[in-house]
């Protein structure tokens, strides 16, 4: 039980730490080196700009918030869906879940920040090879919420837990609780 809670603490933990580090990132892009406008950009690396976009949707420009009921809609959403994410950290057992949890909660935390204090997301991070852009432009909160879903679903889909035996090698029901 302990381990458990010591886990749960270093998940919320993790989910802050992402929060800040999104947030810090943004304030750094658009006040520290002043990309605060839609055309502005830095070219970091050939294939790595920092450049400013307006995000008034979610992933892949998908529902789009272009009116303040909208915007305030997917606040309401986004936070409905943080909240689920949550609850479930306080309820996972499995460390790895609850810290791909975490990663989601963090950069979901991180963007609804932007959404309410702005009407729109901070984006930021521009690949691309040449005219090619694999991803659309994204932030810190974007690759931690990438990333942790990816965590889960590779994990679910391809990470089995074996059932816990007893002693005679028979599986024990209901081992996790």
């Amino acid at each position: 039980m302990a381990s458990m809670n010591r886990n749960r603490t270093i998940g919320f933990a993790l989910a802050l730490l992402i929060f800040v580090a999104d947030q810090a990132m943004k304030a750094w892009v658009v006040e520290g080196l002043g990309i605060d406008a839609p055309g502005k950009a830095i070219e970091v690396v050939s294939f790595f700009d920092l450049r400013f976009v307006a995000n008034i949707g979610v992933s892949l420009g998908l529902l789009a918030a272009e009116t303040d009921t909208m915007r305030w809609a997917l606040v309401a959403l986004t936070a409905a869906i943080a909240g689920g994410v949550g609850w479930w950290m306080l309820r996972e057992q499995n460390r790895h879940d609850l810290l791909a949890l975490a990663l989601v909660l963090g950069g979901a935390l991180g963007n609804i920040v932007d959404r309410v204090r702005f009407g729109y997301v901070v984006d930021y991070a521009d690949l691309h090879f040449g005219e090619w852009r694999p991803f659309l432009v994204f932030n810190v909160a974007d690759a931690a919420i990438t990333i942790g879903v990816l965590i889960l679903l590779i994990r679910a889909l391809f990470v089995r837990e074996k059932p816990k035996a007893d002693e005679t090698g028979a599986p024990v029901e209901n081992a996790n609780a």
